[in-house]
């Protein structure tokens, strides 16, 4: 069982090296892609049956014990994140490969998608598996390589300067981490999760406090929360939908189990939080009050997942077994469903053309089976009853509930949030769906696809965006199995001793 946990991150590289080794082949390239990330899939759910029966999985590489030694660790929370996250990551590439931004058309394929596309699912499975600070450090570093060069494919002016904008900011965030994780060394002596635990609780209350708002820093800004989010709305619309939709499904929520590994296992406090009470009612009110502002439909997906990034934040600020189960829950519930809309975006935009909104209407007329696409995530992101995003925030809820004041107050703005989503859904869909149909503008890009002409869209696209759909409306139906594996999970972070223990045995 403990060899399982290297898979994860074995695979994909090895994947990604088959794919160079193969690239004159597009068939063999697409198969290896395909193959890997499935087989990561079935080791992922393997694993979480494991940790949620048994305990955490570790596995000591090279033979070296921790806090010594390298170590990668399979909780309940990180194999269930590892789960969600790959089988989006495998949908994605379905959509991209029919969507042929892969090769842009060229009957040969791209040398250069299929490795990156893998190896940036090599750095999030890194992310969630690994027990030490510096690797985590080494999974963020593979991620912003592998994500500057997808974000920057098909060049144009505009992508090398949203391009510009994401690396210099996230060369930032990387290099404030690095100066923690040196911090956090010379006053403890490790960078073992585990270890750090208990030694940095015997660190001075100040220093403590100097290295806590440090880690939140450095993962706000790769979570995008407010005002540290200003980089996202400029640098995700930018590029093609599959790459979007990845990027906005996964890298923020990496930033997040960050976020909440850290300040859980190495910064533990008693009671709600008021500094992240308040950052989260900022990211959740400055994220919906700009979307509404937005004519461009990514850029209001863009605000509307900072805005949601603050809901997770609410529950990590709760700093109890239920809120922590309940960010948990969220974020799996964000992953699909904010990846399904940003591929229902590239769908809309094949279809009309364009990405304004003022500039669309009358799809429901032309093309009711994408309405459909779009109305359920949509109804799903603003939380209506019976969807999986409001079973997650109805988890929050009932742990703002159980605080003290100022968390109630929070999660009323929790509740106003979602009215201002809904708000939002609704706006884009009388706009876009409604009204009197539009003929489609001209293709800005033709060479871009395999199949020119906008209103051509292949089945294997919406075969990808109708699964993440079906994962989404699976999520609810589970959604009492689930609640409990999340809170188990939730119960493990506050408790620490059954993550400690596994790794310092």
């Amino acid at each position: 069982m403990t060899t399982l946990v290297t898979l994860p991150v074995l695979l994909p590289i090895l994947g990604a090296a088959l794919t160079v080794i193969g690239s004159r082949s597009a068939r063999l390239q697409r198969l290896v892609g395909i193959v890997v990330l499935a087989a990561v899939s079935v080791v992922a759910a393997v694993l979480l049956v494991a940790a949620d029966r048994t305990g955490p999985v570790v596995v000591e590489l090279g033979g070296w014990p921790a806090p010594v030694g390298i170590v990668l660790v399979a909780d309940r929370l990180s194999a269930l994140l590892l789960l969600i996250s790959t089988l989006v990551t495998l949908a994605v590439l379905v959509y991209a490969i029919d969507q042929r931004i892969t090769d842009y058309g060229r009957d040969t394929a791209s040398t250069t998608f299929h490795p990156i596309f893998l190896l940036l699912s090599t750095g999030v499975s890194l992310a969630y598996l690994t027990g030490d600070l510096f690797n985590l450090f080494v999974a963020f570093e593979i991620m912003l390589f592998a994500s500057y060069v997808l974000i920057t494919r098909r060049t144009s002016a505009s992508r090398i300067r949203s391009g510009m904008t994401y690396v210099i900011i996230s060369l930032t965030s990387s290099l404030l981490f690095l100066s923690t994780i040196a911090l956090v060394y010379a006053a403890t002596g490790t960078v073992n999760l585990a270890d750090l635990a208990t030694r940095v609780a015997a660190l001075p209350p100040g220093l403590q406090t100097v290295l806590a708002l440090m880690t939140v820093v450095t993962f706000g800004i790769k979570a995008a929360i407010v005002p540290l989010h200003f980089w996202l709305p400029d640098s995700y619309p930018n590029a093609p939908a599959p790459v979007t939709a990845l990027f906005a499904g996964l890298l923020t929520k990496v930033g997040i189990y960050a976020l909440l590994r850290t300040q859980t296992l190495i910064f533990p406090q008693v009671g709600p939080s008021t500094v992240l009470l308040v950052i989260a009612t900022l990211t959740m009110i400055v994220g919906a009050l700009g979307a509404l502002a937005q004519n461009d439909l990514n850029r209001l997906l863009s605000f509307l997942l900072v805005s949601h990034i603050g809901f997770m934040l609410f529950g990590l600020a709760v700093f109890d077994a239920r809120g922590a189960g309940g960010t948990a829950l969220y974020v799996v519930h964000h992953i699909t469903v904010q990846a399904t809309l940003f591929l229902v975006s590239g769908l809309i935009t094949r279809r009309t053309g364009t990405v304004s909104i003022d500039q669309m209407g009358g799809l429901a007329q032309r093309a009711p089976f994408l309405a459909i696409l779009f109305a359920i995530p949509a109804l799903t992101l603003a939380g209506i009853p019976p969807t999986s995003g409001f079973v997650a925030k109805l988890a929050l809820l009932q742990a703002g509930a159980d605080g003290g004041p100022f968390t109630r107050i929070v999660a009323g703005v929790v509740i106003l949030a979602s009215l201002l989503t809904l708000y939002a859904m609704v706006r884009v869909w009388i706009r876009v769906f409604w009204g009197t149909a539009r003929e489609p503008l001209p293709d800005a890009d033709p060479a871009d696809e395999l199949v020119v002409g906008t209103a051509a869209t292949s089945r294997p696209m919406y075969a990808a965006t109708s699964g993440l759909i079906v994962i989404s409306l699976t999520i609810a139906a589970a959604a009492g199995p689930l609640s409990a594996v999340t809170g188990r999970a939730g119960t493990d972070l506050m408790d620490r001793l059954p993550y400690t223990t596994a790794v310092l045995r």
